[in-house]
């Protein structure tokens, strides 16, 4: 039996979205061509993004396909700063963001001369609305999660926005983990209708939501000023040139549909699920605690700290037992370092080292939940036993 807990990594394909992939595979023609194959390629890829759209609540001209969530993010925030107005550098870039963001955001302090503004996050892993709205002055633009992925701290979008529209600041969303998930409303969140100021840009991906790997889409106000990263064809208003992949824009739209559909009901059944796992595992498993907000969270989201247990331990022994989980963010896997975002609460290093991500989605059950709370007591007391040289089942 393999239990799969690692939905915030990627997330299993929906048979419906495999569907409408091969369905799509089966039409002839190039998108951008005006032939009749292409022209029926091109109502294809239309219909998808009409559809996409109206999960997001954004009109269908703002929407551009990438190839994935971290194509989104470099293209809103590099965009965001080549385009900027005359005599802002600045970046706001809380702590904790998601590494596509921080390395796009570190890349352009390197090599284009921006000045990074971090903001410092509350305990609980949410950005501080004050404090962020502080660090706008003068700032070519911001960047926030809606949710984290690694904590899985739902942050307040409605208000950053209104922040960042007070000072007069482009900001980006990064909503790839929480589309889907949470409520997400790019026209609600961007209030202002010309979408001169304040919420211009939001990434989504489509295998957080068991779309297909590798299709990703960034909402782009229609007022927006970004500059493209890709040149040669003007595809997508200029903004992503490229021959557009329609199987993968078809599924993606498919997968959204369905993900908001059953939103609210698999927030319910993964949320008591999340609970049960994270109430057993603290009062079983001695010293454990559960970071992230308790309450505005990602409901499939259950992220503890294990004193004493190194997380890439645990990590191996819970895969040996045929259990998947994660110590961090997919996007660093193999990279033996800290978690930057249990940094960014106030942690230690040591205790940085000593965290498991356990996610659920659409597809787990309760004999998943019951398979990682047989498991999970002996692997931590191993991997304690392992980190102080003491035999495991050693007394003292």
């Amino acid at each position: 039996m393999t239990v799969y807990l690692d939905h915030a990594a990627t997330t299993p394909l929906r048979p419906e979205a495999r569907s409408a992939w091969l369905d799509a595979t089966e039409s002839l023609g190039n998108a951008s061509s005006i032939h009749g194959s292409g022209q029926s390629a091109r109502r294809l890829l239309e219909d998808a993004r009409e559809r996409l759209a109206a999960t997001v609540d954004c009109d269908p001209i703002e929407m551009v396909f990438t190839s994935g969530g971290t194509e989104a993010v470099n293209l809103a925030v590099k965009g965001l700063w080549w385009a900027r107005r005359p005599g802002t550098d600045a970046v706001v870039l809380p702590d904790g963001e998601h590494h596509a963001t921080g390395d796009a955001v570190e890349w352009l302090v390197r090599h284009e001369g921006a000045e990074l503004r971090p903001v410092r996050l509350e305990a609980s892993g949410a950005i501080p609305v004050g404090a962020f709205g502080v660090s706008l002055e003068g700032a070519a633009l911001a960047t926030a999660l809606v949710a984290n992925n690694e904590v899985g701290t739902v942050n307040d979008a409605a208000r950053l926005a209104e922040a960042s529209a007070a000072a007069s600041v482009p900001l980006h969303l990064d909503a790839v983990s929480a589309f889907g998930h949470v409520p997400v409303s790019f026209r609600e969140w961007r209030g202002d209708a010309s979408g001169s100021t304040g919420l211009v840009a939001m990434s989504v991906s489509a295998h957080k939501i068991g779309g297909p790997v590798g299709v990703g889409a960034l909402v782009v106000s229609r007022h927006a000023a970004i500059a493209p990263m890709i040149h040669g064809g003007g595809q997508q208003r200029g903004l992503r040139a490229g021959t557009q992949d329609v199987p993968g824009a078809a599924a993606f739209a498919v997968a959204a549909e369905l993900a908001v559909a059953e939103r609210e009901s698999e927030a319910a059944r993964l949320a008591a699920l999340r609970d049960r796992l994270v109430h057993v595992i603290l009062s079983t498993v001695p010293g454990a605690e559960a970071l992230g907000d308790p309450v505005q969270r990602l409901p499939g989201n259950a992220h503890v700290l294990f004193p004493g247990a190194s997380g890439e331990t645990l990590l191996f022994l819970l895969d040996q037992a045929g259990i998947s989980v994660s110590t961090g963010s997919a996007c660093q896997a193999g990279v033996p370092e800290p978690s930057h975002v249990v940094l960014a609460l106030g942690r230690t290093d040591a205790e940085a080292r000593q965290v498991l991500r356990l996610t659920l989605g659409r597809t787990s059950t309760d004999a998943d939940v019951d398979a990682v709370l047989a498991a999970l007591p002996a692997a931590v007391e191993r991997a304690r036993a392992a980190a102080s040289g003491t035999p495991s089942g050693a007394r003292s």
